[in-house]
């Protein structure tokens, strides 16, 4: 499983990207944990707000900061 977080490396950006470590730990699963912070990547890929998750290119989040219980609930519902 492909974990990308989405932003240009702001706070939230980083933030979102801790609580997704946090869940794959929790969960102990297989994932590489990607940042894409190419603007043109993430305007391709649909997103106007970041951050942004996605899993395995397909976006599940934009615009926010997901808590760690919501990601582990997105990761749940993609496995």
């Amino acid at each position: 499983m492909k974990i990308q977080i989405l932003g240009g490396g702001c706070a939230k950006c980083k933030l979102l990207e801790e609580k997704a470590r946090e869940a794959v730990s929790e969960l102990e699963i297989e994932a590489e944990i990607v940042k894409v912070t190419d603007m043109d990547e993430i305007m391709e890929m649909g997103v106007m707000m970041t951050p942004a998750l996605a899993i395995d290119d397909d976006v599940k989040s934009s615009g926010k900061v997901l808590t760690k219980d919501q990601v582990i609930e997105v990761l749940k519902s993609h496995q």
